[in-house]
């Protein structure tokens, strides 16, 4: 796939977007209290794989200022790398966007557990609720408003409509 100065242009505004949108949200963004309005932004890895690269270094970026830093931008990220690559592979929207809040419950509660002695239940069920929070948020978006407008094909160039929903 050839990289144009449009697809790297987009990518770098998207990446940079989840990192301005976290930031701006930091406050209820990071340790066990997780609702990172920015992960929104990962429902464009279903519709187009060119996606998951800005959306997982926009994710380390924004990682770089979490509580737990160095090891939120290893595993934090990685956890949005395999959400992100499930996500593309997903045939259907609704399923696709369980892989983020399934992937950060586990690995970030895990993170939680080892950098908070928090119990590892509690924080993946804390993680998973904001996850799924955002994620319903996000699909009602992108079903009823950004799929039913022309700007959202011209500018995302996204390559999955005629998925099953």
């Amino acid at each position: 796939m050839k990289k144009t100065p449009l697809k790297l242009t987009r990518g770098a505004l998207i990446a940079a977007s989840y990192v301005v949108v976290t930031l701006l949200t930091a406050s209820f963004a990071y340790k066990d209290i997780q609702f990172r309005v920015a992960e929104i932004l990962m429902l464009l890895c279903f519709y187009k794989k060119d996606y998951i690269l800005p959306l997982s270094l926009g994710c380390a970026f924004a990682n770089l200022f979490s509580p737990m830093a160095l090891m939120d931008i290893t595993f934090g990220t990685l956890a949005t790398v395999f959400a992100a690559i499930f996500m593309w592979k997903c045939k259907n929207i609704y399923i696709a966007a369980l892989f983020p809040v399934l992937f950060n419950a586990v690995i970030v509660g895990a993170e939680l557990r080892i950098m908070f002695d928090m119990p590892f239940l509690l924080s993946a069920l804390s993680v998973g609720a904001g996850e799924l929070a955002v994620m319903v948020a996000g699909v009602i978006l992108f079903k009823t408003v950004l799929e039913k407008r022309d700007v959202f094909q011209k500018v995302f160039e996204p390559e999955k409509f005629t998925k099953s929903y």
